[in-house]
């Protein structure tokens, strides 16, 4: 797999520049009501391994509806079994929706712990594979195949996390487009990281009209495209408005506010894009 600093820097800059919109205007803004935010834990991952549920409380302060953990340390969540996360977050008044995970040999349990937390999505957000080619998604997208029988089975539906690796092509094909040309669009869904899309000079609007319904999942994030690193909204060159204002044709369900890096601490970078967020309006 190549670096991603590597892939980036190596995509067309003309592309990029197209994509990367200057923030609207604050009478701009005035054209969008944004309800039942969702956070990536990732984001605060550190606070989660040291205090689980007392990070949950303070995401519940803030605002925060919508949960997707992350794959950690401790375990699928963080330490907690699924019931225990489960009932924390509806007493909490949130809902734990989906979770990243690998499909690996604990993939069975896996399935079953996502069963039992009653969570919506379970989602792969790293290749089962590593291999830059044609042949080697096409793999993968057979293996998300199988991974999304076992999920139907348990009442959860599949989905893979994009980066930007996906983006490349080999023999003209992107490789990205192998796994949705080559899985069930009923069975297989993508959750789609928009900052890593347009960084890579790609439009995610175009993917949401090239095939319908298959996002119904996102990662929203500001991107700083000179440091290819994410950041809080608004300080980044992502056009988080445009993108909000596209749900419809992406058919989106949840979305997952996500930030991996920041200026001061998570807690204080989350509490800061949601402030962002609510400050869209009708």
């Amino acid at each position: 797999m190549c670096s991603r600093r590597y892939f980036l820097k190596s995509s067309a800059s003309v592309a990029l520049g197209a994509l990367f919109l200057p923030v609207l205007s604050e009478a701009a803004r005035n054209t969008i009501k944004v309800n039942n935010v969702g956070i990536q834990l990732y984001t605060v991952r550190k606070a989660m391994l040291n205090d689980a549920a007392g990070t949950l409380k303070q995401l519940a302060q803030i605002g925060y509806k919508e949960l997707e953990s992350a794959r950690s340390e401790k375990g699928l969540y963080y330490g907690l079994q699924p019931k225990e996360i489960k009932n924390i977050a509806e007493d909490l008044g949130m809902t734990l929706r989906s979770g990243h995970v690998h499909i690996d040999n604990d993939w069975e349990r896996t399935v079953a712990a996502a069963a039992e937390t009653g969570q919506d999505y379970l989602i792969c957000s790293t290749l089962p594979s590593q291999g830059q080619t044609v042949a080697n998604y096409q793999h993968c997208a057979d293996t998300f195949s199988k991974a999304a029988e076992d999920c139907k089975k348990a009442g959860v539906m599949f989905g893979y996390h994009n980066h930007d690796y996906e983006f490349e092509k080999e023999t003209g094909q992107v490789l990205y487009d192998v796994l949705l040309d080559r899985t069930d669009p009923e069975m297989v869904k993508m959750e789609m990281d928009l900052g890593w899309v347009i960084l890579t000079g790609n439009d995610p609007v175009t993917y949401f009209e090239k095939y319908p319904g298959r996002f119904p999942l996102w990662h929203l994030k500001d991107m700083d495209k000179d440091k290819l690193q994410s950041t809080e909204f608004g300080k980044g060159a992502i056009n988080i408005t445009r993108m909000l204002q596209n749900a419809d044709k992406s058919k989106m369900k949840y979305f997952f506010v996500e930030q991996e890096e920041y200026t001061g601490t998570a807690m204080n970078s989350v509490k800061y894009n949601f402030n962002y967020l609510k400050k869209l309006h009708m």
